[in-house]
């Protein structure tokens, strides 16, 4: 009996002291929260350093749930000063490698870490692997995480373990040796005292793209990365070889600007020797196909000194030079040739072999170097033996690719029949001339209207077509169905600010008043977002702005969306009387007739806006569907019946008369008024017809900003496209005259348009072509090209334009150059050169004699395109003051290409 008492006095001072314990952990894990509560990052240390395994993984839920609490904080409030300790704390109570740095790296304590002295000291009491283990994990997490590099190197410190060569832990550890110059050491000196250089510095070759990332620590001069680097390999710190080979290797396999910038900077700076350079031949020729220039660059130059001292082959150097001569530098190309002469008059035996790889230059677009090719065929044409036939061979393929003055040359140095090489008949080929296409019906349901919604609200770009179809659909199932689009519109509007519960109301009728912000006004009017009495006071009264050149456009475009919210909610329309026919802009009379129709039947008011927007678009130029047309519209014995019949029955509107005026370099142009207009214009419509000044043109313009009104402009009075155009001039010419940038976007839709093609759309194609930006002249070669196709481009006046243009210093010849190179290039040769032909007179007005003033940057490529477009199509004749500035004495690119046209002309053969 008593053996069971013992036993039972045993188990229960057990069972006691196992809940003092508990209780004793309680306390503890409760004072630890109060201190992480408080920010108290040392009090909270020095609790967990008392603590086991056990005890702190009793501690983690309640550090979770104050981590799911604080993340609902603002980001002001004081409770955040309680993350730094909870970041320590979370770090030292997961008993886990994984689970820690999980904890460390988290998104949302990322902006207030406990500091990597804190984490090492929490964290130090564990054992070596585990800690090996952390420091691995966290070098493996992206760059995105921020894992101080403090953190990390004191784990690898203490854990004695490999030194991790990530792109966390490398790329911390340059920005860490980098920043230590504020402490009076240098580069170098941080470098040779860390033990893990070598392997760091390997690990540096590994990671993609870290010239991108460091690019600004690896500059030139004594204390940089670069010097450095050169000094310890020199040293014998850093293998040579190996870094030698390290820096070849990732410029062999890198694209990246920055990269190549920043191992061609060290592997210039390791300077190799001539015994390295040519144990690495096959390295340098594939790198002289790089595809950036200095890296391509450096290894023609490597290989050219090479090539001088007899250490590369004959057919190493051939090899090399067809990489190099198919480049677009010019300057590499040039430098190479001279390469290839040098190499050829030391041995002019190498010529079987060379002189082929020359040829390669024969197709180079720009003819000096294809001159300076020809040249070198004709001097060591004749050390290619009689047994080489097929390197004469080659080399006589290549003289098809001459231009036309060279060829004749080739033809004669090289003894081939002229009438093999005689060039084809000039075939001019331009793009299909567009044709307008019907619009497709409105969505038949609400479900795919809103999807279309919803594609146009993110859409920075909308087509005139899609958007006009797609406003039809909002008022025709609003008239038959608003509850249900609206329920429809919800979550695709869920995003624009003006849904949100927390705006103020009147923000949004500010908002609207303003602007209707093209289909936004008619959603927010549907989901009542937006008063009926500020939608009655924009449809009555229109802007607030102040009127603008483009208002006369905007003004139309506006008032029918500004109605059609109105309407939708006071009195819904069964569906639009202006929605074109045709992605023109046109509205087919028959159509418009039916319309009416409908409307009459269901006892309908049209919209004002809508109606009369509907008879500037009608078409009248068919006289027998107008007139049979107009009979059907008087019949129907409306009010809006009658208009339209005489809207069809009236004469057709004479374009407006334009007068060019010169406003500092710009040319800009003033209209007159517009007649042929409807009669009873409500107030949006008016400005229309009323003239318009250069003054008018410089106002402070609203749409200055925004492309998105331009795509449908063409459509509120199609058939005027030169209406249109001239209230573009000004803004069009920013992009030549300012280097704007998106202004030319709307060029291909004015090429598209019907309508006269006169001064103004030819004035704003001319600033198109010499544009900034690549995109905006590619939309200008994209127009020229439509008008081409179309007929209704005159070359000549756009000729005469940009000639003044030029002279005036709104164009810059180089850019213009580019331009007609790029459309010439599609096939439509013949068509630049009429548009050059008639430029080159003003061009080359200043400069026709010794003595003159010096020609504006890029006239030589500009002539050198009128050259090239010249002897393609055999065009001859003369151009005046060509002659003198080929006579002016030099050899600059302008001279040469000005003699080269002029041989042309003269002798008219077709390349």
């Amino acid at each position: 009996m008593s053996v069971v008492r013992e036993a039972v006095s045993r188990k229960g001072a057990v069972a006691v002291s196992g809940v003092a314990a508990v209780n004793e952990a309680v306390s503890v894990s409760d004072a630890l929260l109060r201190a992480v509560r408080a920010g108290r990052t040392g009090e909270a240390a020095g609790l967990l350093d008392g603590m086991t395994d056990p005890e702190r993984r009793l501690c983690l839920p309640a550090l979770k749930e104050l981590r799911k609490e604080l993340r609902t904080e603002p980001w002001n409030s004081t409770a955040r000063k309680a993350y730094p300790t909870l970041h320590a704390a979370g770090a030292a109570c997961h008993t886990g490698a994984a689970g820690t740095a999980t904890w460390v790296t988290a998104a949302d304590m990322r902006w207030s870490q406990a500091s990597p002295a804190v984490l090492l000291h929490v964290l130090g009491d564990r054992d070596r692997d585990w800690l090996g283990d952390l420091a691995q994990r966290l070098a493996d997490r992206p760059s995105a995480s921020q894992v101080p590099y403090e953190l990390m190197a004191g784990l690898v410190r203490l854990s004695g373990c490999p030194v991790p060569t990530t792109e966390t832990y490398v790329v911390g550890w340059v920005e860490q040796i980098g920043s230590l110059w504020q402490r009076g050491d240098s580069v170098l000196d941080r470098l040779r005292q860390d033990p893990y250089t070598a392997r760091l510095v390997a690990g540096l070759f590994e990671i993609p793209d870290i010239g991108g990332q460091l690019d600004w620590l690896f500059g030139d001069g004594p204390e940089s990365w670069i010097s450095a680097l050169a000094r310890l390999t020199e040293e014998g710190v850093l293998d040579r070889k190996t870094m030698i080979d390290a820096c070849v290797a990732r410029l062999l396999r890198g694209v990246a600007a920055s990269d190549c910038r920043v191992f061609l900077r060290l592997l210039t700076a390791l300077a190799p020797t001539g015994e390295e350079e040519r144990e690495r031949v096959a390295d340098w020729l594939a790198l002289a196909s790089h595809p950036a220039s200095t890296v391509a660059s450096h290894a023609r130059s490597v290989l050219g000194s090479l090539a001088l001292a007899g250490e590369i082959t004959h057919r190493q150097l051939a090899e090399m030079s067809a990489v190099v001569l198919f480049r677009t530098e010019k300057k590499l190309v040039r430098a190479q040739l001279v390469l290839l002469g040098k190499v050829l008059r030391r041995d002019p035996s190498s010529a079987a072999e060379l002189l082929p790889a020359v040829a390669h230059a024969f197709g180079h677009e720009d003819t000096d170097v294809q001159e300076r090719a020809l040249k070198l065929v004709e001097r060591f044409i004749g050390g290619i033996g009689t047994a080489n036939a097929q390197a004469r061979d080659e080399v006589a393929a290549g003289a098809a690719l001459l231009s036309a003055g060279l060829r004749a040359r080739a033809i004669a140095a090289l003894g081939l029949d002229a009438d093999e090489l005689a060039p084809q008949p000039h075939l001019e080929l331009l793009p299909p001339a567009p044709e307008p296409s019907r619009l497709a019906p409105a969505p038949d349901s609400v479900i795919e209207l809103a999807e279309e919604v919803g594609a146009l609200m993110v859409s920075a770009d909308t087509d005139m077509a899609v958007f006009e179809r797609t406003l039809d659909g909002l008022v025709r199932h609003a008239y038959l169905r608003q509850e249900e689009l609206a329920e429809a519109l919800k979550p695709t509007l869920t995003r624009t600010w003006w849904m949100g519960t927390d705006r103020p109301h009147h923000s949004s009728d500010e908002y609207f008043r303003r602007d209707p912000y093209g289909l936004e006004v008619v959603l927010a009017a549907l989901l009542d977002r937006v008063r009926t009495s500020t939608l009655h006071k924009a449809h009555q009264h229109g802007p607030l702005s102040d009127p603008c050149v483009h208002t006369a456009l905007s003004a139309v475009f506006n008032a029918r969306l500004w109605e059609a919210a109105y309407r939708v909610r006071t009195d819904p329309m069964p569906f639009l009387l202006a929605t074109p026919t045709w992605s023109s802009g046109f509205l087919e009379p028959d159509e418009l007739v039916t319309r009416l129709a409908e409307y009459h039947r269901l006892g309908a008011r049209p919209g004002e806006a809508d109606f009369t927007q509907a008879l500037l678009r009608v078409r009248r130029d068919d006289r027998a569907v107008s007139e049979a047309a107009a009979g059907r519209a008087a019949a129907l014995g409306t009010v809006e019946g009658e208009r339209l019949a005489r809207r069809l029955l009236g004469e057709s509107p004479t374009p407006p008369t334009s007068t060019r005026r010169v406003s500092a370099e710009r040319i800009v142009l003033e209209l007159g008024e517009l007649d042929g207009l409807p009669e009873e214009l409500p107030l949006a419509f008016r400005r229309l017809g009323m003239p318009m000044s250069a003054f008018e043109a410089r106002r402070y313009c609203p749409h200055y900003w925004t492309q998105v009104e331009r795509q449908h402009w063409l459509a509120v009075v199609p058939g005027q496209r030169e209406v249109v155009a001239a209230r573009l001039v000004r803004e069009v010419s920013s992009v030549a005259v300012e280097d704007i940038r998106g202004g030319a976007a709307v060029l291909p839709l004015l090429a598209e348009a019907e309508g006269e093609a006169g001064e103004a759309v030819h004035l704003c194609l001319a600033y198109g072509l010499g544009a900034r930006h690549p995109e905006d002249r590619l939309s200008a070669v994209d127009a020229l090209l439509v008008l081409a196709a179309r007929g209704q481009l005159d070359a000549e006046a756009l000729g005469r334009d940009l000639g003044q243009l030029v002279r005036k210093g709104a164009v810059k010849p180089l850019r213009l150059a580019e331009s007609v190179r790029t459309a010439a290039t599609t096939g439509a040769y013949a068509t630049v050169w009429s548009i050059l032909g008639a430029a080159l007179p003003a061009l080359l007005a200043g400069l026709a004699a010794d003595g003159a003033a010096p020609a504006t940057r890029g006239t030589g490529e500009l002539l050198a395109v009128a050259a090239e477009c010249a002897e393609r199509t055999g065009a001859h004749g003369e151009v005046e003051h060509l002659a003198q500035v080929a006579e002016r004495s030099g050899s600059s690119r302008l001279v040469a290409q000005a003699r080269r046209l002029r041989a042309t002309l003269e002798q008219g053969v077709a390349a």
